[in-house]
């Protein structure tokens, strides 16, 4: 006896749902060379790094609170903040810029 599949409308709601696309009757892992065209194509790459782990349970628990996985909420995070990071640098490196320049004038002022 054949076996039928309930047939599911293909709507937006139904995918983003999960009622279509989730199924794990009807998934299985991307092979490794999808993977890495995938990471290339997005600018991505695979770290390993060690953290405490009562970090890595905070991110979990708020991950899980906004429906996202913990290492994508990390990578978010991590983008986040890095723009100001780089913009404490960038003034800490004018800033010694401005003061060598004002050393020279003083410099010229002797000489």
């Amino acid at each position: 006896m054949k076996q039928t599949t309930p047939k599911i409308e293909s709507t937006d709601q139904a995918w983003e749902s999960g009622t279509l696309g989730a199924s794990p009757a009807h998934t299985k892992p991307a092979p490794a060379d999808m993977e890495a065209a995938i990471d290339a194509s997005l600018g991505l790459q695979a770290i390993s790094i060690r953290l405490p782990k009562q970090l890595i349970d905070g991110y979990k628990l708020i991950g899980a609170h906004h429906g996202v996985g913990y290492q994508p909420l990390m990578r978010d995070i991590l983008q986040r903040a890095l723009p100001e990071l780089m913009r404490e640098v960038l003034q800490h490196h004018e800033a010694k810029a401005v003061e060598v320049e004002h050393q020279l004038e003083e410099w010229k002022k002797v000489a």
